[in-house]
């Protein structure tokens, strides 16, 4: 069973950042799968425990990506960012 913090809150979190990232990976490091399975925290909770439940703070990951990246920071020192989807329309 998973521990309470995975529960209730979590995936419902969870379920929107997933649809929000169209289920799409939004690390891209090497050996990446493309299809996201799970949420990762753009700033880890180590550093920021206030970000936990924040959805700007959270982005779609494939285990892979999600496992490489751990709970640390970009090793070319800027914050992990969430890739942002192509505009639909050119205006």
């Amino acid at each position: 069973m998973a521990p309470p913090a995975y529960r209730g809150p979590w995936l419902k979190l969870r379920k929107l950042v997933l649809a929000r990232d169209n289920y799409l990976c939004q690390l891209r490091l090497p050996g990446c799968k493309t299809r996201a399975t799970q949420v990762d925290h753009i700033r880890g909770l180590a550093q920021a425990p206030h970000l936990r439940w924040d959805i700007n703070n959270c982005q779609a990951a494939c285990k892979s990506c999600n496992v490489a990246k751990g709970n640390r920071d970009n090793p070319r020192g800027a914050p992990w960012t969430r890739r942002l989807p192509n505009p639909s329309r050119h205006w």
